[in-house]
């Protein structure tokens, strides 16, 4: 891996944390309820993610409210109650997905 990369990955995970950080808080008080425009911003915010940082959907890994984005049971993200849902994905880089048990490219 070259230092860009690194440095991109490193930043990455910083990011990761904090939000994951905060989300705990929020977590602690049940799950959020998100507005139609918040919904939108986050699936916008994943796609993004997935386009710019070579990120692939992965199913089957979720913990609970922790996916990125909707299925046939919810309309967003962080809202799947139930963990390692085969119709949930969650974004990992890409070829990851397939080295993590239970993971899948596919809904399932």
């Amino acid at each position: 891996m070259n230092h860009p990369q690194l440095l991109k990955s490193a930043l990455v995970c910083a990011a990761t944390l904090g939000m994951a950080a905060g989300a705990s808080v929020a977590m602690a008080q049940g799950p959020m309820k998100m507005t139609p425009e918040m919904m939108k911003m986050a699936q916008q915010r994943t796609m993004m993610t997935m386009k710019e940082d070579h990120y692939v959907q992965c199913y089957g890994i979720n913990a609970a409210y922790k996916n990125d984005c909707k299925s046939a049971d919810h309309s967003c993200a962080g809202q799947d109650a139930k963990a390692r849902d085969p119709q949930t994905f969650v974004l990992v880089p890409a070829g990851v997905c397939q080295k993590i048990a239970g993971g899948s490219l596919t809904a399932g």
